[in-house]
């Protein structure tokens, strides 16, 4: 049986979204050059790259970069838009050398898709392993008191002349956070759904895969992390 994300980042997901924003991805490799996260000439992995635009983002800051995705569309969509390495694969299993990169990102909630715990822990273990030592990996996700909290049940709206009604819903016991899209008049429809970790959980994990958190924020500018961030950006270090 195909998992959610192998039907939903595809053709669909990028007519309805061909636009994410640019300007929040200039944003964040802004922040992780300035604090010298990401340097020039530094060999960077972006895991789970989708369309590219992080990749365009990093290479215009002189980082030498790989994207990395298992979605064949978002990697010709990266391809048209971005000069740089492109591999397709799951994250569970990254087919590189150990030691490998300086930095490995995962941005834009790129994380926390699988059913299992165990998954995502496999994931890190990856990460860690391609990274070399004293390499960084940084991982921005939701940030799941305010998913909770703010949660909007319902929305519609036209995108590229088509009707989209999106449909939010926590599960039972709290741990995801689902999203149906459906295009009305076409019967068609499609699930997203994300684990819902807390900061304490993914501090727990990271540091249980090798690679302590030593920096928190709570959005693309470097601002605090509270329960009311729009974001988790997480810097954690490979031991």
């Amino acid at each position: 049986m195909t998992e959610w994300y192998e039907h939903w980042f595809g053709e669909a997901y990028l007519d309805l979204y061909p636009h994410r924003d640019d300007a929040d991805a200039a944003r964040i490799v802004a922040l992780l050059h300035d604090r010298a996260w990401v340097r020039s000439g530094d060999l960077v992995l972006d895991l789970a790259c989708g369309a590219g635009r992080h990749v365009e983002a990093l290479a215009a800051r002189g980082a030498r970069v790989v994207g990395f995705d298992l979605s064949l569309a978002m990697l010709r969509a990266a391809q048209r838009r971005a000069r740089a390495g492109l591999v397709r694969g799951d994250m569970r299993a990254i087919a590189f050398a150990a030691s490998r990169f300086d930095v490995v990102v995962n941005l834009f909630t790129s994380f926390g898709y699988f059913e299992r715990d165990e998954d995502h822990r496999a994931v890190l273990g990856e990460v860690a392993r391609i990274l070399r030592p004293g390499g960084r990996f940084v991982l921005d996700f939701l940030n799941a008191p305010a998913v909770r909290r703010g949660l909007v049940r319902r929305d519609s709206r036209e995108i590229g002349g088509r009707r989209v009604v999106q449909e939010r819903q926590l599960s039972e016991d709290g741990r995801f956070v689902a999203k149906t899209i459906a295009l009305e008049g076409e019967g068609r429809h499609f699930l997203e759904r994300v684990r819902l970790y807390e900061r304490a959980d993914l501090e727990r994990m990271l540091r249980e895969a090798g690679m302590p958190v030593e920096s928190v924020f709570g959005d693309y500018d470097g601002g605090e992390h509270t329960a009311e961030s729009a974001r988790l950006l997480l810097i954690a270090r490979r031991a």
